[in-house]
């Protein structure tokens, strides 16, 4: 499972920054206007607003759970998206219980 979370990390900061790219390159790095692209319409809502929830109950969980660096994974989380942070967590959780 290790390897599959690992490439699942990889594959989460890719993709991602395919569409925030194309974004960035067509309406420029404006922050505001990205934001608002988030909210645009219903469907968009609904996604942005689930992954909110999702990314704040993955933040809840490890400082809860006491997990090591998590300020690395809420990091990745705000710069890549949850798509990257949360494999990588298992990723890094599966590798230390591997070691031990």
């Amino acid at each position: 499972m290790k390897n599959l979370y690992l490439i699942a990390s990889i594959i989460g900061a890719i993709v991602p920054y395919i569409f925030f790219i194309d974004f960035f390159i067509s309406d420029g790095i404006e922050i505001a206007g990205f934001a608002t692209s988030l909210f645009v319409n219903g469907a968009a809502a609904g996604f942005t607003a689930d992954l909110l929830i999702t990314s704040s109950v993955f933040w809840i969980y490890m400082i809860a759970n006491k997990t090591p660096q998590v300020w690395l994974y809420i990091l990745i989380n705000l710069s890549i998206g949850l798509s990257c942070a949360l494999p990588f967590y298992l990723y890094r959780r599966e590798k230390a219980n591997v070691a031990d």
